[in-house]
């Protein structure tokens, strides 16, 4: 890779629950295909040897692994709920072996709600052992951070607003939208590669975008190329969705690797 190149790794691409579900009797679960395993969402960003992580949810411990991670600079959280935010007590080792603190970033509400779920990573006197972090609140203009630009966007799900990150004005990344607002389209409008979410194929939800939403946004927005993710048993099989799909769009899946 050349000092601009960026490695993406999709650590998992499921939606809440994973794929398969609980118990759940959904045809997609029993599939044989490993495209159709599915970890709860999250990416891994490399850049001249360093990482960052869009969120670190309950999976963390064995994405890393399965990655073959074994450096980690930060974490960059999209929003606060628990499949997004439940692997922070896994950081231990990168912090022990880093031997400094764990850089997160996110809105002010995402990581109050983080505090309150690990009040001992946060503690003035920790016990041995405990994660320590080192908290950055975004607000709507770039930073830098491990040689990437980082741009947050402003993304609607539901009745929340979360964020999404443009890296390095070529990578996007939008999990659990339902929305997005006039000003986060015009700063990705014909970016390289987008990740753009689909919990499912037609049937509508409250908080998230379906696959038919989430391909007329992307038409929208021009990318170059699309990957969906957060994706749950109800989007169907990977390779049948997959040829139903516009030539440059994709359904990411574990495991899946790309550079820009």
């Amino acid at each position: 890779m050349n000092a601009d190149t960026i490695k993406i790794q999709f650590l998992g691409t499921g939606a809440s629950q994973g794929v398969p579900i609980i118990g759940s009797r959904h045809p997609v679960n029993f599939s044989s295909n490993p495209k159709d395993k599915r970890l709860r969402t999250s990416v891994v960003l490399t850049k001249n040897q360093k990482n960052i992580n869009i969120d670190c949810g309950p999976d963390f411990r064995y994405q890393m692994i399965r990655a073959g991670i074994n450096s980690l600079e930060g974490i960059l959280y999209t929003h606060e709920h628990n499949d997004h935010v439940l692997g922070l007590d896994d950081t231990r080792a990168f912090i022990h072996f880093n031997g400094k603190p764990m850089d997160i970033f996110g809105k002010e509400h995402t990581l109050n709600e983080i505090r309150k779920r690990f009040p001992y990573a946060f503690a003035d006197k920790k016990y041995p052992g405990a994660p320590a972090v080192h908290e950055h609140i975004t607000g709507k203009e770039e930073f830098e951070f491990a040689g990437f630009r980082i741009l947050p966007l402003e993304v609607i799900h539901g009745e929340l607003n979360i964020n999404g990150y443009l890296i390095d004005d070529k990578f996007a990344y939008l999990t659990d939208v339902s929305d997005l607002p006039e000003a986060t389209i015009e700063k990705i409008t014909k970016v390289r590669v987008l990740v753009l979410s689909a919990l499912r194929k037609k049937e509508k939800h409250f908080a998230h975008f379906t696959l038919e939403q989430a391909v007329e946004m992307s038409e929208r927005i021009q990318a170059g190329r699309t990957y969906f993710t957060h994706l749950s048993p109800g989007i169907g099989f990977h390779d049948e969705t997959q040829s139903e799909l516009p030539q440059n769009m994709f359904l990411a899946f574990d495991g899946l690797e790309i550079e820009i």
